[in-house]
């Protein structure tokens, strides 16, 4: 019977990578909707910063944020940035987070999953679940919910 029986340890998760100023987040797939190229985005007078407006999905309205400005970074001026946006939904609404590149699906052991360390920037761990350990660099793991409950107060 104890052959059955999964450790915990053996449990994963699957997340779309993004980057950000050249550093590599991490989505859980299942809150992923879509991955768009560059869409054509309408300001929204007196909107926060964050919010770079809205644009039309399939006959629905989709608020825009700019991750950089959620962040607390500089917009974009890197060669490498395509536009890309990724589709979120929270609270029955979808948001696209624009980012500067999409990047692989990955699987993680949960296992390798840490709490965010003390040298995160306060911003990012705000919105931050975690982080993993790559090979050469860290996963942070957004956490769509708090990213996006900030950005409404």
């Amino acid at each position: 019977m104890s052959a059955q029986i999964k450790d915990s340890h053996d449990k994963s998760m699957d997340f779309l990578t993004i980057l950000i100023a050249k550093q590599r987040f991490g989505i859980p797939v299942m809150q992923v909707q879509d991955v768009l190229g560059e869409q054509s985005v309408t300001t929204i007078p007196l909107a926060p910063p964050e919010v770079a407006g809205s644009l039309n999905l399939r006959g629905r309205v989709v608020t825009a944020i700019d991750v950089r400005c959620r962040l607390g970074l500089d917009p974009c001026n890197d060669d490498e940035a395509t536009g890309m946006s990724v589709v979120v939904e929270h609270d029955s609404e979808l948001y696209s987070l624009i980012i500067d590149r999409v990047g692989d699906v990955l699987t993680l052991n949960d296992a390798q999953f840490e709490s965010n360390p003390p040298t995160l920037d306060p911003l990012w761990r705000e919105v931050s679940g975690g982080i993993f350990r790559l090979e050469k660099e860290l996963l942070v793991v957004l956490d769509v919910p708090k990213l996006l409950n900030t950005v409404h107060g």
